[in-house]
This record gives structure tokens, sequence and C-alpha cells, in this order.
């Protein structure tokens, strides 16, 4: 810790979380690492794989990026019909992911009303249960929300021999869902502590956002011995600059104001999966034959066992 003496308590703590989530999710992501299954459109090779390089990953952030929306709906709407809560905390999760789409950004505060509400939901079920429900709540709002260009994307990468890990703030458990579902390698996510397979209600670290996002894709670099500077990864946040910045080959997707100008001053590659109008307002193109996908996204935040 003697690195990090500059920094004000508060801030070394915070920086302490971020790099224990960090771990804490590399850690969850190679143990449950999978060959691809699942079949994927025709993919639209980016310029820069080298095919065979195995020192070479991609890493994809979910909402917005892989998916259209808050990768929290979804999933609240799947716990509400399974009876995990009611009514008005249902009206919560309408409400925060109305403002995802409306803002067009992660906002912190509603990222932490979601968070809590999540972990309260969970609290006390078993690890195997939310596992098997998320299987369920893909099939029946996930499956078709993914953004096919993103898609196409990751499966380039895939082609190239190369491993593809979703990297997000959601559950890390619901994340190896969709990973597995869309074949890539694996997947980072938010990991929450549970005690002999059931959920405590407290976060390993911290949600996997931001800088803790940084912490896990150098974590699983190192331990899967990957050179970053030959790497992707491909974000719409402003949030995720610093998982950006990490690798030679950064990409903004469907980007914010804000990760689109700090895209442009970096020369960072930008594609626009949105309609249109969508992309209009944000002053980029859209892809052309590519529309825009109804809807939000799935999962909640933070479910992960962790060992005692």
């Amino acid at each position: 810790m003697a690195a990090l003496g500059w920094l004000t308590p508060r801030r070394r703590s915070a920086t302490a979380r971020s790099v224990l989530a960090g771990e804490a999710s590399a850690e969850a992501a190679r143990k449950s690492s999978q060959e691809a299954q699942a079949p994927a459109p025709a993919p639209a090779e980016p310029e820069f794989p080298v095919h065979g390089d195995d020192r070479a990953a991609a890493f994809f952030d979910l909402d917005n990026t892989v998916m259209q929306g808050a990768a929290l709906f979804h999933f609240g709407r799947g716990l509400y019909k399974r009876k995990f809560f009611e009514t008005r905390d249902l009206a919560r999760f309408a409400w925060q992911q109305a403002w995802f789409r409306l803002a067009g950004v992660e906002d912190p505060e509603h990222m932490q009303e979601a968070r809590d509400s999540a972990l309260s939901i969970v609290k006390g079920h078993r690890v195997s249960e939310l596992q098997s429900i998320g299987e369920e709540i893909y099939d029946e709002y996930m499956a078709e929300r993914i953004w096919p260009g993103t898609r196409a994307l990751a499966q380039a990468h895939l082609d190239a021999g190369q491993k593809v890990w979703l990297v997000t703030a959601a559950p890390v458990e619901i994340a190896q869902v969709i990973a597995r579902r869309l074949g890539l390698t694996g997947a980072l996510g938010t990991v929450a502590e549970s005690v002999a397979g059931v959920y405590t209600g407290r976060l390993v670290g911290e949600p996997l956002h931001g800088p803790a996002k940084a912490e896990a894709v150098r974590a699983l670099a190192a331990a899967e011995g990957l050179d970053l500077s030959r790497c992707a990864a491909y974000s719409d946040s402003h949030n995720d600059i610093p998982m950006l910045s990490l690798v030679g080959h950064p990409y903004a997707i469907n980007p914010d104001a804000k990760l689109r100008r700090h895209a442009r001053e970096k020369d960072w590659r930008l594609r626009d999966y949105r309609t249109g109008r969508k992309a209009a307002k944000v002053g980029i193109p859209a892809a052309a034959g590519v529309g825009a996908v109804a809807g939000g996204t799935a999962a909640a935040i933070a479910l992960h066992r962790r060992r005692r």
C-alpha cells in the first residue's frame, strides 16, 4: 500500500475496494469460462485481430453495448413475475430503466438505488436458485435485445481464435448466463458474498463499475497471460474510459456524449448501432442496415459466492 500513501484515507479505501472487486470478478470469470456454444450472425470483422494470437482477447461492456438499455430492469421483471418482491418495487425498477434510457448514461445515484434494491431482494436466496432463474429470464426478456452489430464484432474475435469476455456491473452469475448463450468465453461481473450457497446481502469489494472494471480486466489479463496492448475493449459509457484506456484497441460503441468526445480526441474507433434518429442526437451516423432493438435488458446487481 506504500504506493498509495499520497491518497486520502477515503480515496485509499475506495481504490482498495475497486481492486478487491476486480480481482474477485477475475477469479470467478476464470473458473466459469467455457467454450463457445451458441450460433451467431455472420461477423463484420474488425481491422486489427491477428488470427491465432493467443495473447490477445476482447472485453465487452454489457449495458447498451451488447444489449440495449440497463442490465437491471428485465432481471427485476423476471423476479417480480416469480413473486420475489411487490409492485412498488417493480415501479422503482421501471423508473430506473426509464431514467437510463432517457439520460443515456449511467447515473451513480440511480445505480446505487438499484444495487441496494437488488441486494435486499436476493438476500437469503440460494445461489443455485438465482442461476436457474437467470437462464429463464434470458429466454424471456434478453435474447431478442442483443445488438447484432456488436454481436458480430465479438464473433470476429472468436473467429480469430481470441477469447471474448463480458465485463459488467451485473451479477457475475447472470453475466455468465449471457456470455454462455452468446457463445463467449466467459464474464467478469459483480461478485456478491454467499455463505453455504446462500446470499448474505453484501458485496465482495464493490460493484464492477468504472475503475473496478479496469482492475478486473487487468487481473484477468495477468492470470491468462494476455498482452493488453494486443487486446480490444468495447463500451458505450464514459464510465468505462479506465477499461478502454488499458487496451491497445479501444472501441466506443453507441457512445454517450462524453465518451464520443473522448474517443475523438484519442482517435479511438467509433461504432453506432442505434436508429438514425437516435444516432443523430449524438452526432454519429447509424450503421447501415442495423436497426434499434426495442426494450431494455437483463440482470440484477451483485451475486456471487465469497469463499470462507
